[in-house]
């Protein structure tokens, strides 16, 4: 597998390979960033687009003081802010389906006899709930592996914010999953 400075220096030669190999690598992450904070799926297509070709531009300053996994998510990070300001969108929602929930949910869980998908689906509502922040800090910690200095440069968040953001968004989301579990007793 080739490593991270050959690509980006093949793509910035202009391989098309290369790019394609780029934005296979980091698709998902893209994908991730963006439906996080948008919820419509052409405008989610047309910024992961757009992000990709600002990537292609942009490639060659990339100094890598970063990993470029981090440097391609700040891009998406702002490319979508940007959309929803410029759109005066409402930030959306998790899309279903991720198994991170699962860090969530206790063991000892009283309603076992769940399908997990419901717990899932379940979950991913009250995640809507949290702030659009929490959301992102969410995700690219448990769906992308980010460390907390990655997701703030990817954010442009201090990395105390993050550590913040991170704890207060695991504490909403613990009570509104006792909460809602407490309802379907």
């Amino acid at each position: 597998m080739i490593n991270d400075k050959v690509l980006a220096t093949r793509v910035a030669e202009g391989n098309r390979h290369a790019f394609e190999t780029l934005i296979s690598r980091h698709e998902r992450l893209v994908t991730h960033m963006v439906s996080r904070l948008i919820h419509n799926s052409e405008d989610i297509e047309e910024i992961c687009q757009d992000v990709f070709l600002k990537v292609f531009e942009k490639i060659s300053e990339f100094n890598f003081q970063s990993k470029l996994s981090t440097w391609i998510a700040t891009i998406a990070y702002r490319h979508a802010i940007n959309h929803a300001r410029k759109k005066r969108i409402e930030i959306s929602d998790l899309p279903e389906g991720e198994s991170f929930i699962h860090h969530f949910i206790s063991q000892d869980n009283p309603h076992e006899a769940l399908e997990d998908s419901d717990i899932e689906s379940a979950v991913f509502k009250l995640i809507e709930k949290l702030p659009a922040q929490y959301r992102v800090v969410l995700t690219l910690y448990h769906l992308e592996d980010m460390n907390y200095a990655e997701i703030g440069e990817a954010t442009g968040m201090p990395e105390g914010t993050v550590k913040n953001y991170l704890f207060r968004a695991r504490q909403l989301l613990k009570e509104k999953i006792k909460t809602y579990f407490a309802k379907e007793v």
